[in-house]
Order: structure tokens, then sequence, then C-alpha cells
């Protein structure tokens, strides 16, 4: 009795050790293999694996299960047992699924030969273990917590005396505790898949197609539940070809972080429709963050690129510096003044603008991608800059970086990966800029400029109506706005008209009635468009109108 109480607490030291589903399930075969059977295999019912509580064998069916740990002595290897990892191919009248369905063990000491057939997958298992000299087995369900899992088979051949009884209660024993172990791995598995697909979830599903530059990302969680939950990326298309990039951390991990991660992703999309200054919209997250509960912190960084200039603007709440590879290889950080994590309510932050040249990629991350326990941070960050200047231009916008084995350790916390190349002006994608006069000609200069750059591009369809829109942003700029600034007119997925000014109010659609002179200047941009929004910008703000391109008929 002292021996099997031994046996029965040393189990409970060698199984159970991680919370990985199929190594538990490992754990317990290698286990009993060789101290209690000559091999042993653990099938799980696929709907558990799934998380759901139906019962094995309802409405007749046959259950569904996924082999998923198998380990025998060297004389058994050559036995066929179901592959791991792959659905078993057992039928209703195999040993297993009846003792599965019974929810009952079930002893055979002594193997007939036709008893082979009712307990092997297939008719060539029931062979190769007769040849194996396989003479005694026994099945005991996996239950735990009144939840059906699956089964664990042993069997003993050669030489080794049959199964007892006193084998068969001590099997139950262990089954029992161990089933507890699997089920732990199992429920922590599902919550690690239900973490990440929400994370996913909350990441875009694509990168929009942005003028000047080709983007690049990918987020990779890790195998451990705890460490998934807090890091993001976004992609924008702001008004007249910018670019907005954005990636951020919440501190923490599981549903909290990743709820966390979603509500700034969705403010931080919000603010950058209204301004295009990053550290303003950085300001304002801060503000943002202090309203999430459990007093959440996460770091950002936040990047807008002009293809106008190829100037890139940058702000950074805590986060880690950006990198800038250029077309030799050549990587450096990029100098961005950090600021203090979002919530932390320290502000304001400072910006730093850099120029992106054709061929230049821009690469934003978040800690992950370098946390290392025993390092210091400043060996990891020269560590990931000479991966990346080492990186050819397939490997870095494949973001090989996040699964590549580049760094000394495994990398142990989530990660997201950004990468932003610059290019020169292509087919189809235009982008022309004028500096409007001051003065009551602006509007007669701009729909000049918009009707003949509209002839350039082949679009002269459209030049009656951009005529239209241009003289009511002009004008609007004259009235409220101190003058116009610059007219900039993008051709792209549509055509993008935008007068900017130093005016501090955006404009809003007003009621005007039968006797207003005015009023109705917006109201018209709105019906003729498919769009039209107003965004703050450095000095002031712009307003911007976009039209379908319809393609011309031969």
């Amino acid at each position: 009795m002292r021996s099997r109480l031994e046996w029965l607490s040393l189990a409970g030291t060698e199984i159970g050790t991680t919370l990985d589903l199929e190594g538990t399930a490992q754990e317990l075969a290698d286990f009993v293999v060789p101290r209690l059977a000559d091999g042993a295999a653990i099938d799980l019912l696929e709907s558990a694996l799934r998380g759901e509580h139906v019962e094995a064998g309802r409405d007749g069916e046959r259950p569904v299960m996924r082999a998923i740990a198998v380990s025998a002595v060297p004389r058994l290897m050559q036995l066929e047992p179901d592959p791991v990892g792959e659905l078993t191919s057992v039928n209703k009248d195999t040993i297993a699924v009846r003792a599965l369905m019974r929810r009952q063990p079930l002893l055979m000491s002594r193997l007939t030969r036709d008893d082979f057939a009712r307990v092997a997958p297939t008719a060539s298992a029931a062979e190769k273990m007769r040849a194996a000299g396989v003479h005694s087995y026994m099945v005991v369900p996996l239950i735990a917590r009144g939840v059906l899992l699956g089964v664990a088979d042993f069997v003993r051949a050669g030489s080794r005396p049959p199964f007892s009884r006193t084998d068969f209660v001590l099997a139950q024993q262990l089954a029992s505790r161990a089933a507890v172990f699997v089920d732990n791995a199992r429920l922590y598995k599902r919550e690690r898949e239900q973490v990440v697909s929400l994370q996913r979830n909350l990441l875009p599903r694509s990168t929009p197609r942005t003028l000047g530059l080709d983007v690049h990302a990918d987020y990779a969680p890790t195998a451990d539940a705890s460490g998934v939950g807090g890091d993001w990326y976004d992609v924008m298309a702001l008004p007249g070809g910018r670019t907005a990039l954005v990636v951020g951390d919440v501190m923490g991990h599981g549903l909290a972080a990743a709820a966390a991660m979603g509500r700034l992703r969705a403010i931080a999309r919000t603010l950058f429709a209204l301004d295009t200054v990053p550290e303003r919209v950085l300001a304002r997250l801060d503000l943002a963050a202090r309203d999430l509960e459990d007093d959440q912190v996460a770091t950002c960084l936040c990047a807008v690129y002009d293809p106008a200039t190829a100037e890139c603007t940058l702000a950074t709440a805590g986060h880690p510096p950006p990198l800038l590879v250029d077309t030799a290889g050549n990587a450096e950080y990029v100098d961005v003044p950090v600021g203090a994590p979002l919530g932390a309510g320290v502000i304001p932050y400072d910006p730093a603008k850099i120029t992106v040249p054709a061929g230049n990629r821009l690469m934003l991350y978040t800690d992950g991608l370098i946390k290392i326990r025993a390092e210091d941070v400043d060996v990891q960050l020269a560590r990931l800059r000479k991966a990346a200047g080492a990186a050819g231009a397939a490997e870095l916008e494949s973001c090989e970086l996040l699964t590549g084995g580049w760094g000394p350790g495994k990398r142990f916390d989530e990660a997201v990966m950004l990468v932003a190349t610059a290019y020169g002006p292509r087919q189809g994608e235009d982008l022309a800029v004028w500096t409007l006069p001051p003065d009551a000609t602006a509007a007669s200069a701009a729909r000049r400029l918009v009707v003949e750059q509209l002839a350039g591009w082949d679009l002269d369809g459209l030049a009656d109506t951009t005529e239209l829109v241009v003289s009511e942003l002009v004008g609007n700029a004259l009235r409220y706005g101190g003058g116009p600034g610059q007219l900039r007119m993008l051709r792209h997925e549509r055509l993008v008209v935008e007068v900017s000014d130093t005016g501090p109010d955006l404009p809003l659609i007003q009621h005007a009635t039968l006797n207003d002179e005015g009023g109705r200047g917006l109201q018209l941009i709105n019906m003729l468009c498919r769009r039209w929004g107003s965004c703050r910008t450095p000095h002031g703000k712009v307003v911007w109108a976009e039209q379908d391109i319809v393609p011309t008929t031969a």
C-alpha cells in the first residue's frame, strides 16, 4: 500500500509540469511506460478539445477522438497506433469506444486471438500486436470534474505478467488524478486560443494601400496564454495621401489587456481622422488611457508619413525606438524624444521629423521582439539593429524577425512588427501640390490648376465637379481660415482635393434656411462627392473632398 501511494505521489510531480495539453498527455504516457505498462496511448474527444460538453456516442454516432500521446518500450515500437495529432480510426466495436461510451474501465488480462480485432484500430495493427507478443490490455476513461475527456489504453507484452486487479485499480486511480492535469491543460489551451482569437480580431485584417508606402505588418503570440493580449498595430490612410502608422503595447496580459488594446486602437483611429499631428494624438490617447479600468498603462509609437515631402513625423509614449534601414542595409535607430507611457498623466509629447527616401524602410515593433530576461535592453537593441541590417528586403517585409532565430533565446512575450517601405511615384498614383495666393485670386488660380492637372491625368470628366468643389474649399479658407495655404490633389484609388489654411475651427455642415445667402457650400460638396472631411495639421487644418474615379470606356 505504501509503495502504491508513493507511486501515485510521484505521478503528481511528473505529470502536469506544464499547461501544455499535448505535453501533459505525453507525460502521462511516459510515466506509465515502463512502470505499469509496456505501451500506452492517450486519445481525447474532439468535442472536449473544442470546449464543447457533448456526451460521447450521442444519438448512436461514433465518438470522434484525436490521438494525443503514445509511449512504448523499444520492443513495441513497430506497433501501429494512431499517429499523434490525427483523428483516431476507431469504430463502434472497439473495446476503447465501449469503455468511453459507458464511462467504465475495462480489464482484459489475457487477450485471445479474436480480442485483438476489438482492441486494435485496424486489422494491420491487430496483426502487429499479436506478432509483438501483446497479451494483456486495459482501458480507462479520463474524466475530470464530471467531463468525459477521452481514454487511456495500456498493454503488456512478452514475458511480463498480465495486468492484475491491483494494476487495474492503480490505473484507475492514476487516470483519475491525471485527468485533472489534462483538463487543466485543455482549459488553459482553450483560454489561450480565445485570447489569441480576440487579439487577432481586434487587429487590422489587412493594411490599406497607401500612397508612397508599402506597409507590411504581423502579430505573433506566445505559447504562454499569460503572454497574450496587449500588443497592437494599425495603418491608416489620412487626407492628402498621408499615412499614419501606430504600434502599441498595453502593459498586462490576458483578456483585460486585449480589451484595453481594442479600445485604445479604436480611439487612435478616431483621433487620426481629426488630427494628423502624432504628439497631439498621443496626448489625447493618454487622457483616454486614464479612463481604462484597472489603471491600464500602455506604450505607443505614432508616425505620420507625407509622400509630398517624404517626411515622417514621429512621437513616442515610452515605446522602443523605430529603426530606419537604408538601401545599403545600414540600420540606425531614430532619435525620438521619449515621453511617458499612456495613462501615466505626464504630457506633452515632443515630435521628431525625419526624411524617408525611396527604398528606405521604417521598422516599428513592440518590446516582445527583443525581450530576453538575461540581458540588458541596450544589448537587445544592438542585436536587433544588426539583424535588421543583415536581413534582406523580402525577409524584412515578410516580418520573419518575429519567428526567426536571430536572438540567443526563445521569445517569451507576444510581439508586433511593422515595416513601411518608401517608394517613388507609380502609375495611377500621383500627387500634385501647389501654393495658392492668399487673396481673392486664389479661387480662379485653383480652378485653372486642377483643370490642367486633370487633363494631364486623363480625368477631364471630373473637371466640372472638381472646379466647383475646389472653389468652395478655397472660398471657405478665405472667409474663415485666414486665406488658403496649399492646394493638394491626389489621384490614388480615388480623386482627392484638399485645401489647407491656418484657421482653428473644423467646418461643419450648417442648416441654411431659404432666406440665408450662404451656408450651402458644404451641403453642395456633401452631395457631389463620395466623402469629405477636415483634419487638423501642425499649422492649422485641411479640408478635403473625395470623388470616385469612373473608368473610361473605349
